[in-house]
This record gives structure tokens, C-alpha cells and sequence, in this order.
């Protein structure tokens, strides 16, 4: 793993635990075990890193939307079971929504690209209700923005009370 792919996996962790300005440069590199100024050479500013860390973050998460859009399930299933799956197996919440709800405290680009997760995964979503329902793409993107509203609420929701099972009976039951 390249030292760049280390820095982004401790800084989603750091991020998922405490939010965007819960760490420094400096927290990064000792953390990864490097020099600050190495931190510096794979990422000139926090947005840069910010900016990134959400990029990566997004295409993971849709690209393991679509590995599963494989399957016989709902679309709505689908991703219902990628949200819940993210907090079972690691207790955290998703890192936009955490980010989401820091928006007024991020930098422009990070903040831009934290929506462009929303956007792209209620896109794909509707896309498949289309597909899957043949409703109409307007009706769709609501139904899609609603489920997104639904899932990052549950995880929320979850995360406070310290009850991971709090997910399944807001989203009325297990997504399997």
C-alpha cells in the first residue's frame, strides 16, 4: 500500500471518528508513522486531502453499489444493505454524512464534493427505480432522494444511541 493510500485510510478513520477538523497534518503523519512534510508532498492543502478522501470515498461506494445492482434485489435494497453493512462493520457512521452535517464548518471544495456523493448515489438510485419500477425519472429521484434522507437519518440516529440495531428497526428490518 503506497504511503498516499495510507494517509487517505487514516484520515477517513480520523474523519468517521471525530470530523473534518479533528486532525491536523501533523496528527496524519504520526499516526502513518512519516514526517509532516511528507503529508505535504502527496497533499498541498487539508481541502486537497479533504477533496480526495471524499472522491475516493464516492467511487468505492458506487462501484460497490453496482457489483451488488447484480443481483435480483431491489435497487432501494441495494443500497440499504451498502449504509448498513458500512455501520455494522465498523461502528461508523458514512463518512458524507458526516461530513454532510459539518457542511457550514468545510471548505468550499470539500464541501462541494461531499454533495456530489448525495447527488451521484440518489442518481444511480433513481436510475435503477426507473429501470426496475418504469415510474417516471422525476418521481423517481424523489423516491431515491427520500431513501437517502431515510438511511443517513437511521445511521445517525443509531450512531447517538450507540445501538447499531436501532438502523434495522428504522429502516424497517434487515436488509438482506
Amino acid at each position: 500500500m503506497s504511503v498516499k493510500e495510507q494517509l487517505l485510510d487514516v484520515a477517513e478513520v480520523m474523519v468517521r471518528e471525530g470530523g473534518y477538523n479533528h486532525f491536523s497534518f501533523r496528527d496524519l503523519a504520526d499516526k502513518v508513522g512519516i514526517k509532516s512534510a511528507s503529508v505535504h508532498y502527496h497533499f498541498k492543502t487539508k481541502p486537497d486531502l479533504g477533496t480526495e478522501l471524499v472522491e475516493r470515498y464516492t467511487r468505492r461506494f458506487l462501484e460497490a453499489l453496482d457489483q451488488t445492482a447484480t443481483s435480483a434485489l431491489p435497487a432501494q435494497t441495494v443500497v440499504q444493505q451498502a449504509f448498513q453493512a458500512s455501520l455494522q462493520s465498523s461502528g461508523m457512521m458514512c463518512l458524507c454524512g458526516l461530513l454532510a452535517a459539518e457542511g457550514d464548518g468545510l471548505p468550499p471544495e470539500v464541501r462541494q464534493a461531499t454533495r456530489a456523493f448525495f447527488e451521484r448515489t440518489q442518481q444511480w438510485l433513481a436510475e435503477r427505480i426507473v429501470q426496475q419500477s418504469g415510474i417516471r425519472p422525476e418521481q423517481a429521484a424523489q423516491q431515491a432522494l427520500r431513501q437517502m434522507a431515510m438511511l443517513e437519518g437511521a445511521m445517525l440516529l443509531a450512531k447517538i444511541h450507540g445501538d447499531v440495531g436501532l438502523f434495522e428497526q428504522i429502516t424497517g428490518g434487515s436488509a438482506e
